[in-house]
């Protein structure tokens, strides 16, 4: 493994650093934070303009065409400042299987326009992460040349916002597809679900959708093998946000408990806290490590089940401490929701259950290992 970034993707990580330290300020968050939005509107439009929309787009489709290693480097920084655009949804989750399973006419439909930052596009695969007590499912009714959609699917991230989802619907013959649909249809209805970063996700109801032939992504009964190619690629951006959400948070802390004095000296000469500090700051090593190996696998086109596994199980359990961590070393003021240190508690949180809790991600790695018992020899060797 390289992990040395080229001279394209530190072009591109310092460039997104740029763009969200200048304009995702403290300031600026604890504004937007009191005014009912979505989603910042006029940076999402200058992320557009910078092409980093399209980092990941293949050229065909007006985009840079590089690879996946170069979007994670956008979303970290994204994640470090806490940016409120849907870079996840609309980038990774939507673009990259529309960009590997789409047809050229799909694509030139769907991603021309969101490289321009002219529509958004989304996936509906929360149920992922859920129970099947509770995980929703369309199902899908062959007519004609057509398919007809009905059903139920919640937490759609970004879902008021999209044109197009990702919608996963089982047939009569227990065949599961991808469709797009198209959420300007009179028979689409999208709710919007106030979570902790505001009204990010949605309930997506569908009653007698029709999706012609051309609305299916890849061929009817891949779903399972396109879920799972967006899943792996959606893990490790997430485990990738989660190092620039708690390495800003620990630089914020560190700068804090230097700052701050009890009985005359710096708290952070205190041993508790030190010590406090030391394990916040393993745990982001944890994260980052697994987080490296995860996205080199699956950029070199190797197997990467496992390591995906492993880093968004650190992305959840070590960001969990660490932001816990970040916030008690700030005393009073670390839940104080306006001071900003409690903003990065909520981004981590919420990137810890997106698409499943460590619980998930251990129980599937565990499945995994039970059915391939070359893979421990793999991590022993490389």
């Amino acid at each position: 493994m390289d992990f040395t970034f080229n001279e394209d993707q530190s072009a591109i990580r310092d460039l997104a650093a740029q763009i969200f330290t200048d304009k995702v300020t403290d300031d600026y968050l604890l504004e937007y934070y009191k005014e009912d939005k979505v989603y910042d509107a006029e940076l999402w439009s200058l992320l557009a303009e910078q092409g980093l929309l399209g980092v990941a787009v293949p050229e065909s489709a007006g985009g840079s065409g590089l690879g996946f290693t170069e979007l994670c480097l956008v979303l970290q920084e994204q994640a470090r400042r806490l940016g409120p655009v849907p870079l996840l949804s609309n980038l990774v989750m939507g673009a990259l299987p529309l960009a590997e399973f789409g047809t050229e006419e799909q694509q030139q439909k769907w991603l021309a326009p969101l490289v321009r930052g002219e529509h958004q596009v989304s996936a509906a695969l929360a149920e992922l992460g859920m129970i099947d007590a509770v995980a929703g499912q369309v199902e899908a009714t062959k007519e004609g040349e057509s398919w007809v959609l009905n059903g139920v699917l919640q937490a759609v991230p970004y879902g008021t916002e999209a044109a197009c989802i990702l919608v996963p619907a089982v047939d009569g013959d227990g065949n599961r597809s991808i469709f797009l649909v198209e959420t300007d249809n009179a028979s689409v209805s999208m709710e919007a679900q106030k979570v902790g970063l505001g009204a990010i996700q949605a309930t997506l109801s569908l009653s007698n959708v029709t999706v012609g032939a051309d609305g299916v992504l890849g061929n009817i009964g891949q779903a399972n093998e396109i879920i799972s190619w967006i899943e792996q690629r959606a893990n490790t951006a997430i485990a990738g946000m989660q190092v620039g959400t708690t390495e800003e948070a620990l630089r914020r802390t560190a700068e804090y408990s230097g700052e701050r004095k009890q009985f005359g000296v710096p708290i952070g000469s205190f041993q508790a806290v030190a010590m406090r500090a030391a394990d916040a700051y393993i745990d982001i090593e944890s994260i980052r490590s697994t987080f490296w190996q995860a996205m080199w696998r699956l950029d070199e086109g190797l197997d990467a089940e496992p390591e995906v596994r492993a880093a968004k199980y650190f992305a959840c359990i070590a960001a969990h401490r660490v932001v816990c961590a970040t916030q008690h070393l700030h005393g009073g003021i670390g839940v104080d929701v306006e001071f900003p240190i409690h903003r990065y508690f909520l981004f981590a949180k919420h990137n810890e259950f997106m698409l499943g809790s460590s619980t998930t991600q251990i129980s599937k790695m565990g499945e995994y290992l039970a059915a391939n018992d070359d893979s421990g020899v793999r991590w022993m060797t490389e």
